[in-house]
């Protein structure tokens, strides 16, 4: 999975960046500071690795990963070339979600671009462009379509055409892409023409310390963007960039001063966490798990996945030879505390071609090609 994670200038968006990837990105007060776009991989947190591998004393671990890419600062007329402008929406375009980093703290000491924090401008202002930028590309590749349609009609063609027609429509009256994807025909489609404004988005709300206990609820700037998030139907996090850098410059031996500081500011999660979670639910995708001495791992997949497709994450062979799945739950797993009671149990199923894989399951494929 990658996230494109996007704002305007000095809103905290290096600064959480930063925190979570522990990248190293550069971060000052003034627009621009990002101009190259930074690229950082991070593990997604799982007890159950943990787990699994003291279980089975395993050799290797391999958590799930997410690649963050932290791009440079958006402003009015980036579609145009205005700042940073066609570089930014490049780099966007090549990502499977958008965290957009909404300043929701009122400080004085640090500048915003527009005078005054007013997150629902803020908003407005990217999208926007996005929609802009979207209208160009739509135009162009309906142009494209149209020029091969008086060539050779083919179904698929014919299709991505009247799906352009409805984007460009909805371009042109803006709104975003997403808006005229209905169905799961449509989203497949879609995917090829890779519009910024058709990506889901998790609205990251950057709050003042004080705010991060409540997890924002007492914020009038984070009630307005969650209402937006809400009727969008995209998700919303509140954090504290200063906080999260607070807590990536801990060592990893520092586990007790993380755990006094997580509980003076009242976190039950890390940002990244949240964050991670957000973006999971929002995409829809679950893990399931190999396990066994020479390896445990995370596997992340589209929840309602079938165990052939499942099968074809570790190999295509995997999918094409797919037999049987051998498949016990975690939760199951732990309550026996071994494979073999479980087994005894009857807690390890069988599953054939039609199961559909659930989040935490471990599964032992069986294939044959």
């Amino acid at each position: 999975m990658k996230i494109g994670v996007v704002g305007l200038p000095n809103v905290g968006k290096s600064t959480l960046f930063n925190a979570l990837t522990k990248a190293g990105a550069q971060s000052a007060n003034y627009p621009f500071c990002t101009i190259e776009p930074n690229v950082g991989i991070v593990t997604v947190p799982d007890a159950r690795i943990d787990f699994l591998s003291e279980h089975y004393k395993t050799k290797s671990k391999v958590y799930a990963t997410i690649e963050f890419v932290d791009i440079a600062g958006l402003v009015k007329g980036a579609a145009s070339g205005e700042g940073l402008g066609n570089k930014f929406l490049a780099n966007i375009r090549e990502c499977d979600a958008i965290a957009h980093v909404v300043r929701c703290f009122d400080n004085g000491d640090i500048i915003h671009v527009d005078g005054a924090v007013d997150p629902l401008r803020d908003i407005e202002t990217i999208t926007i462009e996005l929609i802009l930028a979207d209208l160009d590309s739509a135009t162009k590749q309906l142009d494209r379509i149209e020029k091969q349609l008086k060539g050779a009609k083919s179904e698929k063609l014919l299709a991505e055409c009247e799906l352009l027609k409805k984007i460009k429509a909805m371009l042109a009256d803006g709104k975003p892409a997403s808006d005229a994807i209905i169905d799961e025909k449509d989203a497949l489609l879609a995917k090829g023409f890779f519009l910024l404004t058709a990506k889901p988005v998790v609205y990251v709300a950057n709050v003042n310390e004080s705010d991060i206990a409540t997890d924002g609820i007492n914020n009038t700037h984070f009630k307005k963007v969650n209402d937006l998030a809400v009727k969008q139907n995209n998700g919303v996090v509140a954090v504290s960039a200063r906080i999260e850098e607070e807590l990536a410059n801990l060592s990893n031996d520092d586990a007790e001063t993380r755990a006094e500081l997580m509980e003076m500011y009242g976190l039950r999660m890390s940002g990244l966490d949240r964050l991670i979670k957000a973006s999971y639910d929002l995409l829809g995708l679950i893990s399931y798990l190999t396990a066994g001495e020479p390896e445990v791992r995370a596997w992340t997949i589209t929840n309602g996945t079938k165990a052939p497709g499942a099968a074809g994450r570790l190999h295509t062979d995997f999918e094409r030879g797919f037999i049987k799945a051998d498949v016990v739950a975690y939760d199951d797993l732990v309550a026996h505390g071994s494979m073999i009671k479980a087994k005894e149990a009857g807690k390890v199923r069988s599953e054939g071609k039609e199961y559909i894989v659930k989040d935490g399951d471990i599964i032992h494929f069986k294939f044959n090609v």
